[in-house]
């Protein structure tokens, strides 16, 4: 670029080529180094004039010069191998990326130049942990480019760290600038005297100001702090975007508590989330091919039973958020034409220059859960794209890069045999305990998965995760959840929402399916306690701080219609009870906690009920 740059007139960049070329001529001791070899083809060369690599052409022929270039097999490929005659006059040598140990031996050998830099200690382990940890979580690039970038940034985050301004020179800088105005005031009012008073107490804050800022500039010359794990795991987690307490918590201890961190978001499925972890801890125990994905499962069950959820809450506990889960639909890929948009359209067709949605998705985030819904439901041939990723770990997408899936955790949800679980016999929730029984349905699902999918992707999965159906008293953890989520909306607007036994009984009842799991209770709480809540909030009947006691009312059984003298069963809903709280002191910036007053129905005001 040097070369070329400010040649007005043709001639000009050759006459510069030349005079290098006459200069390494007389030398004779010189070897030349071209890093980016293939900006030489068509540099300089314009409107019929000759480019740089035919300049040299005749000179490398010859053996007058000596000639190193640096380039990447794509550059090659695209420039240097389509001319011929240059690519002959070099004798390409591929060169292969150091081992651990060895990107360990060269950083060691660049730590001087780095701890002189950014004036910091480099420690032994630091160098080592920017090795692993970057190895591990660093991907599409290669050693030792990653961990040299790695222990650079970790140094330049001590030593900015470090170059905090001193506390007082602020406040003397204040001192000065106020003494400046008193002593323009004092000379406005001829008080020469305060005047000449202030002006040397300003000269001496002066004086004290440079004497601060003169010794910062030579404590900054000093060592300014020690480059350690913690630093290097800091910095790993920054350019990855996996948590800093991932990365610095013991990874055993963390695997091991896997179950117990899923089982806080998830009702019951003991056996599908005992089965996950243990494929988990297989992987990241380094008892697994390290070129396969972290885990791939096929999950079957009835529907709102957890399979979505659990994907989730692992893409959270593994990468420290629920983001990190990327969710394709699979009744948009039923088509033959639609498979194609998971790696990318084809060059020529419309889309190309947009990527695939699955395998861009996964370059941005390469730490993630990738959850296929309804599996199913797509194109035979997405099966035969997903052999790869379940095997290789890779995945090559429409613009010829290699996408990486070994960080990742490829979920399959499935609702093949539905109708099996939903009316097979002796799966009723009667006989939920009954293992044998779960084990005959399973077989049953495992029979149908092999019809349906082919032999070789059946055996490439992990493990097949049969879902349970929920039972009534399942729902009892799911209501208390999703009534916690409606009382948190309705605490930012300043009102309290308790539920009693009564009315989640109630919301049980009206919300219990056995073949739609826990979608029909949030319905019913939708349906018996937003509605009516929102109803009320519009009328003006309650305004906020207010508390609200939800609770179940059956009224008096009345006598049948009939004239037969039996009672009839009187019509059953919700009964809200409100009871107004004190308004908080403007003083205080919270409010303080209310819930335990007043928590009985008998001294709130009735303002409304929510009928069956």
């Amino acid at each position: 670029a040097m070369m070329v740059a400010g040649t007005k007139y043709r001639g000009q960049f050759e006459e510069r080529i030349k005079a290098v070329m006459n200069e390494v001529r007389r030398a004779k001791n010189v070897i030349l180094f071209i890093d980016e070899l293939h900006t030489l083809v068509g540099a300089g060369g314009a409107e019929g004039a000759i480019d740089a690599s035919n300049v040299l052409k005749p000179a490398l022929a010859r053996g007058e010069i000596q000639c190193i270039g640096a380039t990447t097999f794509d550059e090659y490929r695209k420039y240097i191998e389509k001319d011929a005659a240059l690519a002959r006059r070099f004798q390409s040598i591929p060169v292969d990326p150091p081992t651990n140990d060895q990107t360990v031996e060269i950083i060691k050998g660049l730590r001087e130049r780095y701890e002189k830099h950014h004036r910091v200690n480099i420690t032994d382990e630091a160098i080592k942990a920017a090795v692993e940890l970057s190895g591990r979580y660093i991907s599409g690039r290669v050693q030792p480019d990653k961990s040299i970038d790695v222990i650079d940034e970790a140094g330049a985050r001590v030593r900015i760290k470090s170059m905090t301004k001193p506390p007082n020179l602020a406040d003397l800088e204040a001192d000065i600038e106020r003494l400046s105005v008193e002593k323009d005031e004092a000379v406005k009012a001829a008080d020469y005297e305060r005047a000449a008073e202030l002006r040397d107490k300003a000269e001496q804050a002066r004086k004290q100001k440079d004497q601060i800022q003169k010794d910062w500039r030579e404590k900054s010359k000093e060592v300014a702090g020690v480059v350690d794990e913690e630093v290097v795991a800091e910095v790993v987690s920054k350019m990855t975007g996996v948590p800093l307490q991932r990365l610095e918590k013991e990874e055993a201890q963390r695997l091991l508590e896997l179950e117990k961190e899923l089982h806080k978001k998830v009702v019951s499925q003991a056996d599908a989330i005992k089965a996950i972890s243990k494929s988990i801890r297989r992987a990241r125990a380094g008892l697994k091919d390290p070129k396969r994905p972290m885990g791939s499962f096929i999950f079957v069950g009835p529907s709102g039973v957890g399979k979505t959820l659990v994907a989730k809450s692992l893409a959270e506990f593994m990468f420290g958020d629920e983001d990190a889960l990327i969710v394709l639909d699979m009744s948009e890929y039923m088509e033959k034409h639609n498979v194609s948009r998971l790696v990318g359209a084809p060059p020529g067709y419309v889309g190309y220059e947009e990527g695939g949605q699955l395998t861009e998705r996964v370059r941005r985030r390469p730490y993630s859960v990738i959850l296929l819904d309804e599996v199913e439901k797509a194109h035979p041939d997405v099966f035969n794209m997903l052999l790869q990723i379940m095997e290789e770990g890779r995945l090559t997408d429409s613009f010829g890069r290699n996408v990486d899936f070994r960080n990742v955790i490829l979920i399959m949800t499935s609702n093949i045999g539905a109708d099996l679980i939903k009316g097979g016999g002796g799966f009723g929730f009667s006989k939920r305990t009954d293992s044998a029984d779960f084990d005959n349905i399973k077989s049953i699902l495992m029979k149908e998965i092999e019809r349906f999918f082919r032999p070789e992707f059946i055996n490439r999965l992990d493990d097949v995760v049969v879902f349970r159906p929920l039972t009534k008293e399942d729902l009892t953890t799911i209501v208390d959840y999703e009534a916690s989520k409606v009382a948190k909306r309705l605490a930012a607007q300043g009102i309290t929402l308790e539920l009693d036994q009564k009315a989640k009984d109630f919301l049980i009842e009206k919300g219990y399916s056995p073949d739609f799991g826990a979608r029909p209770l949030r319905r019913a709480i939708g349906t018996y306690v937003e509605d009516p809540l929102s109803e009320m909030m519009l009328q003006g009947d309650f305004k906020p701080p207010t508390k609200i006691v939800v609770t179940r009312k059956v009224e008096e059984a009345a006598e049948a219609s009939d004239g037969s003298g039996k009672p009839s069963e009187g019509p059953d809903h919700l009964f809200f009870q409100t009871e107004q709280l004190p308004a908080p002191p403007p003083a205080a910036p919270k409010e303080k906690d209310a819930g335990g007053k007043g928590a009985g129905g008998g001294g709130g005001k009735p303002v409304g009920a929510a009928g069956a």
